[in-house]
């Protein structure tokens, strides 16, 4: 295995470094602008290398998980549609066009539906019935969405990325499931040289980006693993309220994010500068702290989601801690608390610094 996970490593690498070339090449570059905020053009190829790393071993182990030839296929249309939205920067409703028309082909062909959410309100399991096809289509574009969003510092999608993955993995092995949670530790390890790469760990020159491309199959990809982990019947291999938690920090993000925009009178797809990173950094908080405390609340809520998991807490009781977190989540970006929060943190900071030096 550990042969195995090492040519996953450098076979990542080796794709971003090709990835990189071409892409100057062909202009699928990020350039700064007033919105984002880096310096030079950045190649945007890690969703690819990623994707073609992740394609190969599948395609080399194909009985890892079902269905994993059309699942290879929705990641490479979705790559592609990335890729090409990166580069030419299409309108999102083409992007949603086709996110949809995916989820129906794997609802055909799979029988993947979000048909219940379990007992979350204490009173037995809820089912959505002949509604089930439509709320698939938005936990798919919820989730696809909500991992699009998030990515605005270097860092910060491969560092959700893998708490998500990681957490998943994690229960797919307590239940069994070894080939799965296999998976999740492959692509795990196969985004590690991409967020290496993307914070500089190999020197500034060498920096990419993720992009549409990523973004979009990450999120595809998540959604798929929750849904085969909770939907299929007779085989729940973790409660829906469970995935709420697992992918709690982007879902919250998203959320409240479009809902302010559309208080506000705009587009919840029009970019800005509101979201969680954006009220770090406004805070006072530099990247690194940024990067720090957005993966620390979410591996805080992904382990939440796995205790309550093993313990069998009542899936009542998780939901409304979920409820009570993301209402707390939003009424707080809505403050004007930045300056004061970003002063706590490096006062916390300076003090533990000064306590090393004892």
């Amino acid at each position: 295995m550990v042969v195995e996970l090492s040519f996953i490593f450098f076979f990542s690498l080796a794709s971003l470094y090709l990835l990189r070339k071409i892409a100057k090449n062909i202009g699928l570059v990020d350039k700064p602008n007033l919105r984002k905020q880096h310096d030079g053009v950045v190649p945007l190829v890690g969703g690819i290398a990623v994707f073609i790393t992740l394609a190969q071993y599948i395609h080399n182990h194909p009985d890892i998980m079902s269905h994993s030839q059309l699942f290879l296929v929705s990641i490479a249309v979705l790559t592609i549609v990335g890729a090409i939205d990166d580069r030419f920067d299409i309108s999102f409703k083409i992007r949603l066009v086709v996110q949809t028309l995916l989820t129906l082909v794997m609802m055909y062909f799979t029988e993947l539906e979000l048909n219940s959410i379990g007992n979350i309100i204490g009173i037995g399991s809820l089912e959505f019935g002949i509604f089930a096809p439509v709320m698939t289509i938005l936990a798919v574009l919820g989730a696809i969405n909500a991992f699009n969003m998030v990515d605005g510092i270097d860092g910060l999608l491969g560092g959700l990325s893998i708490v998500t993955f990681s957490s998943i993995g994690i229960i797919l092995y307590m239940q069994g499931q070894i080939e799965l949670a296999t998976l999740c530790i492959i692509i795990v390890v196969a985004m590690l040289p991409y967020v290496f790469m993307n914070l500089g760990v190999f020197g500034r020159q060498s920096r990419v980006f993720m992009g549409d491309a990523g973004s979009m199959m990450i999120g595809f990809t998540v959604i798929w693993l929750l849904l085969s982990s909770s939907q299929i019947e007779n085989e729940v291999l973790m409660r829906p309220v469970t995935a709420l938690w697992l992918i709690a920090l982007p879902l919250m993000d998203m959320a409240a994010i479009m809902y302010r925009r559309i208080k506000r009178g705009r587009s919840p797809f029009r970019p800005d500068r509101d979201h969680l990173h954006h009220v770090c950094q406004r805070a006072g908080l530099s990247q690194w702290q940024t990067l720090i405390v957005i993966c620390g609340l979410a591996s805080v809520f992904a382990f939440i989601g796995i205790l309550g998991e093993i313990f069998i807490i009542e899936e009542y009781i998780m939901f409304v801690g979920f409820i009570l977190c993301f209402l707390t989540y939003n009424i707080l970006l809505l403050k004007n608390w930045p300056e004061r929060v970003g002063e706590m943190v490096n006062e916390i900071i300076a003090e533990m610094d000064e306590l090393k030096k004892e």
